[in-house]
């Protein structure tokens, strides 16, 4: 939506919904009221042509039946018929036989003669003395549409005016509408960068001191079991701060596109994260064909793997699984976990989008994932079956 993008907003596939349900509404309920109105002003302006028509066409006929008393008490030799190069005249007796007609073709009956018609306007009199046995006298005139045009025209031209100003209305509504919004996703952002902000320095001190600690060496099991514990918080919490570092950049990140070997990789974020998968007794399942290669930047093709892999992890039960098979165009992540209602499916990768409030997080891993796939045009899917298993797959 391009109004979203001019206010810089980026709002839930739910809100957007919301938005253009709004926005149809606001449309469909302008072109009633354009259309009515437009309806309206035509059924008036046809009357009103209509009215003058059958004024200017009742004047002639008076005027008409003047020459035509006139052509009956002419006693000379030359009899002249009233003629008008705009109107056209014919003489019907008690009969209903034509006697004359200036038509150059006329009907021979009165009762042939078809008074509607969308090029000839006819307009019927009778006379109250019957001038040379005329018991009726039919003028026509020619539709020449002006009312219609200049009436068309109007519509047109006001109509546009009015759509114009209601569409700019509009959009301010839709600003005081987003304004909420707007305000709300501001805050949250300038939350995230503050914290982002302050977590960059504990968090490498952290990771730095875990990584000097030889395990090996430390007999107390127990200590052990305390550092391996911190490992864990570390890497989590550090795996956020790259998402919300992603985030604050705006996917500005500067790609570094080479071929990367995705078994070795995928295997580098597996043995990652296995402290972690360690703690719930899950165990990872892989399958990965040893020669494909994908020219991608490693840091991202990393952060797409290690958001799926963590959310398998996190969101799987005690003593699950998981399974991943990469293959020449594919890599499959799936878990048997907790499973994704089916309407929630399509709102996974909206930002700030989260529907399990016991499990942590801030719902934003799958929407930089799908980021890194539009970037890459890799194609993602998910399905699920609710209380068994979830599936990720991305493939190129």
């Amino acid at each position: 939506m391009s109004v979203l993008k001019n206010l810089d907003i980026d709002l839930p596939q739910s809100e957007k919904k919301t938005l253009y349900r709004f926005l149809s509404l606001y449309i469909f309920f302008t072109i009633v009221i354009l259309g009515l109105t437009a309806s309206l002003y035509y059924t008036l302006q046809k009357e009103l042509a209509s009215s003058q028509r059958t004024i200017i066409l009742d004047q002639y006929a008076n005027d008409f039946l003047v020459s035509l008393e006139e052509l009956h008490n002419d006693k000379t030799d030359t009899l002249l018929y009233p003629r008008d190069e705009k109107f056209k005249t014919s003489l019907y007796g008690a009969d209903y036989n034509l006697i004359y007609s200036t038509l150059s073709n006329p009907k021979n009956l009165l009762t042939q003669v078809t008074y509607t018609s969308n090029k000839i306007i006819r307009y019927v009199t009778n006379p109250q003395k019957y001038y040379l046995n005329t018991q009726y006298v039919i003028v026509e005139i020619e539709d020449d549409n002006e009312w219609l045009d200049e009436t068309m025209n109007i519509i047109i031209i006001y109509s546009s005016i009015f759509f114009i100003v209601m569409i700019v209305i509009g959009y301010f509504l839709l600003n005081l509408f987003l304004k909420p919004m707007k305000e709300a996703l501001h805050l949250l952002d300038t939350f995230i960068k503050d914290t982002t902000h302050e977590l960059n320095t504990p968090i490498s001190t952290i990771m730095t001191n875990i990584e000097l600690i030889d395990r090996e060496a430390i007999e107390d099991k127990y200590l052990l079991k305390i550092i391996n514990r911190i490992d864990i918080g570390a890497k989590t919490i550090s795996n956020i701060y790259d998402d919300l570092t992603y985030l604050i950049l705006n996917n500005k990140v500067i790609s570094n596109n080479q071929d990367i070997n995705l078994k070795q990789l995928i295997e580098q974020r597996v043995e990652y994260f296995s402290i972690l998968s360690n703690i719930k007794n899950i165990k990872i399942i892989t399958n990965l064909n040893p020669d494909v290669m994908l020219n991608i930047d490693n840091k991202k093709i990393s952060k797409l793997i290690d958001n799926i892999l963590s959310n398998a992890i996190k969101y799987n039960k005690m003593g699950g699984s998981i399974y991943i098979d990469l293959d020449a165009n594919k890599v499959v992540i799936k878990d048997t976990g907790k499973g994704i209602k089916k309407e929630h499916i399509d709102l996974m990768f909206d930002r700030y989008a989260r529907f399990d409030k016991v499990v942590g997080g801030f719902g934003i891993g799958l929407n930089i994932v799908k980021m890194i796939c539009a970037e890459y045009n890799l194609t993602i899917n998910i399905t699920s079956k609710l209380d068994n298993w979830t599936e990720v797959s991305v493939s190129w």
